[in-house]
């Protein structure tokens, strides 16, 4: 009986120094669970919801879902950690809702985008290499994970940047249609109207590099845990000033500029 009192007192303790574990068990999978279902609705809205949105607010509405299932994907892991709930089951987890919400939803904004343009066999071969490549970069990182403590850098291009990178000119689209309205200057009609053009015309080639880059061993920084831990240098400094930039000068084309940075800059550097 004295072990089992023993062991007893001491849960009571662990509770008591970590409340969030015994209110809150569940918890990170459900954030986790919301980062698959923000994957799952961005599919439906690129599918179904086009003769009711519209293209453009369609891709919109997709887009924004990818960026809050990174915000999710982002936040899970922090919750577990300060919960004392991370286990190998919440990697798996967050793997499997990875790989529908990064490696899944962005390919059929990919395809919407660039219909008009391209052969539909082309694009589907693309999307599916796309997809392939996020499944083995979550692989890979989930086995390197267990072998490696150091969290500061990444091997390969991230999923939720990737993905990120091609949701950035769904979410930019209806800026850039606005600067195409009558009452724009000339000049920046055709500016705006020519950057339209090249974008679906550019996506399916710059998702088939991204898709190279994810599997590649080239080292990307994690950002967040960098800039967590203080780790802040004048490369850093000089980034921030032309996100600041971009975003006062070119709003519209802020994000896609800011993660193809991040995306292209490491490789050419």
């Amino acid at each position: 009986m004295e072990p089992l009192l023993a062991r007893s007192r001491w849960r009571g303790k662990m509770r008591k120094l970590n409340p969030m574990r015994s209110r809150y068990p569940v918890l990170p999978s459900l954030i986790t669970l919301g980062n698959g279902a923000c994957g799952l609705v961005s599919i439906a809205i690129s599918t179904t919801a086009q003769p009711q949105l519209g293209a453009t607010s369609a891709a919109f509405y997709a887009g924004v879902l990818i960026y809050v299932g990174m915000l999710l994907d982002g936040l899970d892991g922090h919750v577990a950690r300060a919960a004392n709930q991370s286990s190998e089951f919440g990697v798996q987890l967050d793997s499997l809702c990875d790989a529908i919400t990064f490696g899944v939803a962005p390919v059929f904004i990919m395809v919407n985008f660039s219909d008009p343009y391209y052969y539909l066999r082309i694009l589907w071969g693309v999307g599916v290499l796309f997809s392939l490549c996020v499944i083995l970069r979550l692989a890979r990182f989930n086995v390197q994970a267990h072998d490696s403590d150091n969290h500061d850098f990444f091997r390969g291009l991230p999923s939720p940047a990737a993905a990120g990178t091609v949701a950035a000119f769904a979410v930019a689209m209806p800026a850039l249609l606005r600067l195409t309205e009558a009452s724009m200057p000339g000049l920046v009609q055709t500016l705006a109207q020519r950057s339209i053009d090249l974008i679906q015309l550019s996506l399916p080639a710059l998702t088939l590099v991204l898709a190279g880059l994810m599997v590649s061993q080239i080292r990307y920084p994690h950002l967040l845990n960098q800039w967590l831990r203080r780790r802040r240098n004048f490369y850093r400094l000089v980034q921030l000033i032309f996100v600041v930039a971009a975003i006062v000068t070119i709003h519209e084309l802020a994000l896609p500029l800011m993660f193809c940075l991040f995306a292209f800059g490491y490789p050419v550097m």
